[in-house]
């Protein structure tokens, strides 16, 4: 495998005013697959994953795993069969790793299998400082040592479980801390775990490789350790941030979108934030979840007209990753909002683009900005910071009068496979055109 590197040698030519209407369908869960992928190097034996995004992220983190000596086959579009390494692999590339966040994901799997793992600096998007404290204290209560230098090296001739209480719900820590735990000596309680639907996915997927992990959707993941895992066939689930993503986009746009194999419970928290910003939806059936055409966006004001707020925390509250996304779409709803980004503190920088556009928005702090709403937005010249950023702003440009050029557009790729061309099936006018 080799992922696909646009080195920001491209930029999306965007001519905004026509709504997005059609059906679509969301891609696998990027953040279910990344740990996914991260996975199956507890296992004895093959694994064959479904569903596969096939993004510059996900793609990466599978090189990552050849580069060390394990076999990678593509068996179909989407579709890919994982064979960790043999005695003697087991080096973590340290170029691959600079390019993704989601390389700390190996040292839970490593630990327990080899016993040792260095671990250079992981890269990842730009959103502010995000801790890796939380991996390791989780490690080091499972019996490794930790020695900090130019890179991480940890060690342990063999994981003991233990009981663990997490000093923050990380969702990436939680994840690196249940594979550790699946092969350690013993029971191990993860307490103020996290329970995103990707964790969930994952604690799915290690239970189908013959690990014992009770209490998955909760904040108490219970783990008996079993002396090896085997190998799975396992579907990743659709990715409810692309949904999310695609909602506001109908929705802003004015247009009618029927999205398909959508998850009901994973959608419920995201629903009731955008009916603040006067999204409606409807299921017309189990699993597709219709955005009407043509809707009259309103804030919904609070009893005696308070002032929405809108804010993200760990799940099931409303996600993070969707914040960008949904101040987009405030800037096209009749009304005043705040939003309050408590978890990045770099995640609302990308709002001067957006004010640049014609939106009416006041930056309170890092944290807090106020939209007011509807604002015309025209066609700019702006630059992708990061995934859902690059999201957001691609919206912008299909709401905007005349052209909107994103540059970077190698951040949009990292999370929203074939994006452009997606779209394009749904009415979007939007070209990948190479810098010259």
């Amino acid at each position: 495998m080799q992922a696909r590197e646009t080195r920001g040698l491209e930029k999306f030519v965007i001519r905004g005013g026509r709504p997005v209407s059609g059906r679509i369908r969301p891609m696998g869960s990027k953040n279910e697959a990344l740990p996914a992928v991260a996975a199956c190097l507890l296992a004895s034996e093959p694994v064959t994953l479904r569903n596969v995004p096939e993004i510059e992220d996900v793609l990466v983190m599978l090189d990552v795993i050849e580069a060390m000596g394990g076999v990678v086959e593509r068996l179909e579009p989407s579709v890919f069969r994982v064979q960790p390494p043999g005695p003697g692999g087991w080096r973590l590339d340290e170029a691959l790793c600079r390019k993704v966040r989601a390389s700390i994901l190996f040292v839970g799997p490593m630990l327990a299998r080899v016993g040792r793992v260095e671990l250079p600096p992981p890269g990842g998007d730009v959103i502010g400082r995000r801790r890796l404290d939380t991996h390791f204290d989780g490690m080091k209560m499972l019996g490794a040592s930790l020695t900090v230098g130019r890179t991480y090296f940890l060690e342990s001739r063999r994981l003991r479980g233990g009981d663990i209480f997490l000093d923050e719900a990380s969702v990436t820590g939680t994840e690196n801390i249940l594979m550790a735990a699946v092969l350690a000596k013993g029971r191990t309680c993860i307490r103020n775990a996290a329970c995103e639907p990707h964790v969930q996915g994952l604690a799915k997927l290690l239970n189908l490789m013959g690990a014992k992990i009770s209490g998955i959707g909760t904040n108490l993941l219970v783990v008996d350790g079993v002396d090896q895992l085997g190998g799975a066939d396992y579907r990743i689930g659709s990715d409810c941030l692309e949904i999310g993503s695609f909602i506001g986009m109908a929705a802003a746009t004015g247009g009618e979108l029927h999205i398909h194999e959508a998850n009901r419970e994973d959608m419920r928290s995201i629903l009731i934030a955008l009916r603040k910003l006067g999204i409606e939806t409807w299921w017309s059936s189990e699993d597709v979840l219709v955005v009407p055409g043509e809707q009259d966006l309103k804030v919904q004001y609070e009893l005696h007209g308070a002032i929405p707020k809108i804010d993200d925390a760990p799940w099931p509250q409303f996600p993070t990753d969707l914040m960008s996304i949904a101040i987009v779409v405030a800037t096209q709803s009749n009304g005043t909002v705040l939003f309050f980004e408590k978890m990045f503190d770099g995640r609302m920088f990308f709002v001067d683009h957006l004010i640049a556009m014609g939106a009416r928005i006041i930056v309170c702090d890092p944290h807090r900005v106020v939209t007011v709403g509807p604002s015309k937005l025209y066609g700019s010249r702006v630059e992708s910071p990061d995934i859902r950023a690059g999201m957001a702003l691609l919206i912008a440009g299909l709401c905007a009068e005349g052209e909107t050029q994103i540059f970077n557009v190698r951040q949009i790729d990292r999370g929203y496979q074939q994006i452009d061309e997606r779209l394009k099936t749904i009415g979007a006018q939007i070209e990948r055109v190479p810098l010259s």
